[in-house]
């Protein structure tokens, strides 16, 4: 799964925040890995609470934070859920051209059976200049381009199909939805697809990839994609 959690505050609700309404889309997605964007810990706005850990508690999942910025006493970022145990814990920063606010990569390693996986998750920038996303991708795939191991790739990209952030990722990932996509972004009535979830040395086949029809919690729409474990 990969969805922008929007620090758990529900559109429709200004001010409120509703970890639970987060936490039951996770849970009735079966979801064994997350990537979360936009996450808050110890932020004013979100009542000083650790968002990813109290996510944790309530799905019963395993969970890594990570600060990309500071932000209303606190800090703001991504988070990894997972069912399975995180090793090798990654954070890189990613480039800029123009000034903006600071954006990451991060990336745990898991082991699904006998199998080791990367799995990753960013948000890019969200500016109305394209060339921080551009500098943000060509860092994320030079991360994974003498990798080996099979990289699931999840995020928020603020980029749609046919830009040159997708056609970069093209180049080195296999997204999970490619043509017909439905959009993820807002919540009610998507209009763009800007969120993704997409493949680089992944051997077992695509069984399902899902938009959740999801309109309350959140400003986006969720993705999760499922993968049979029988290798082509």
């Amino acid at each position: 799964m990969s969805y922008n959690i929007h620090h758990a505050n529900p559109p429709s609700k200004p001010g409120l925040i509703d970890l639970d309404a987060i936490a039951r889309v996770i849970r009735e997605s079966k979801a064994d890995l997350v990537a979360l964007q936009e996450v808050e810990t110890g932020t004013k706005r979100s009542g000083g609470v650790d968002e990813a850990k109290l996510l944790a508690e309530k799905t019963g999942l395993h969970y890594k934070f990570f600060r990309a910025i500071d932000y209303d006493g606190g800090e703001y970022g991504i988070a990894i859920l997972s069912r399975f145990k995180l090793r090798n814990v990654r954070l890189i920063p990613l480039p800029q051209k123009v000034e903006a606010e600071d954006r990451i990569l991060a990336y745990v390693t898991v082991k699904v059976d006998k199998q080791k996986i990367i799995f990753a998750n960013t948000h890019l920038d969200a500016t109305r200049d394209h060339g921080n996303r551009i500098v943000q991708m060509q860092r994320i795939l030079k991360e994974f381009e003498n990798v080996s191991l099979p990289v699931i790739l999840c995020g928020d990209l603020n980029s749609v199909a046919g830009s040159g952030v997708i056609d970069l990722l093209d180049a080195q990932f296999k997204r999970t939805c490619v043509d017909n996509c439905p959009g993820t972004s807002p919540q009610v009535n998507p209009r763009r697809t800007i969120d993704y979830i997409a493949t680089r040395n992944i051997k077992w086949p695509l069984l399902e990839y899902v938009v959740v029809e999801e309109t309350y919690a959140s400003d986006h729409r969720p993705i999760t994609a499922a993968f049979s474990k029988q290798q082509e």
